[in-house]
């Protein structure tokens, strides 16, 4: 049976390799290596995570038995609203498609309205297999970004809001 519980700093480790696992496989398409070497670096090293923690971040894991399956993190009151941002939502590739990225997004609902949240937020690339995913759990696209990062690299990015 998967279970949600909330990670702490000593399960970093474990989120950073399931990044690493998982963002080749989702982003090898749409972004060039040197690209998707930095991104994990600037986002989901140890020390990132840790500075997301830092900074307001919620994470949670999706578990079977001992086994970490994939992980979530979010900010309540994102903006001083009423809303929940989800930052990061990534799933083992051999375990996709089994119902996990549902339960993450469930529990962050329940959390979310528990910390006087009325709507989850998130982006995704505008060229993410996810982006129908999220649809399907009833968020839609409330506008399209464009982040530029470092060295010339952009987020191409829909911002996607969904009420609770």
């Amino acid at each position: 049976m998967i279970h949600i519980v909330k990670a702490i700093k000593a399960d970093l480790k474990t989120i950073t390799e399931i990044a690493h696992k998982t963002w080749p496989i989702t982003y090898g398409e749409i972004l060039s290596p040197a690209q998707l070497d930095y991104m994990l670096d600037a986002f989901c090293s140890e020390s990132a995570l840790l500075k997301n923690i830092e900074s307001g971040h919620e994470f949670i894991l999706a578990k079977e038995a001992n086994t970490v399956l994939g992980f979530a993190s979010f900010e309540y009151h994102y903006q001083n609203n009423h809303t929940t941002k989800i930052h990061k939502i990534y799933i083992l590739p051999e375990t996709q498609g089994k119902g996990i990225g549902k339960l993450l997004i469930d529990s962050i609902a329940e959390f979310a309205k528990e910390n006087n949240s009325d709507r989850l937020l998130l982006n995704v690339n505008r060229f993410n297999k996810a982006l129908t995913f999220y649809q399907k759990l009833g968020f839609e696209i409330v506008e399209e970004i464009n982040i530029e990062l470092d060295h010339g690299y952009l987020m191409e990015d829909y911002i996607m809001e969904k009420g609770i």
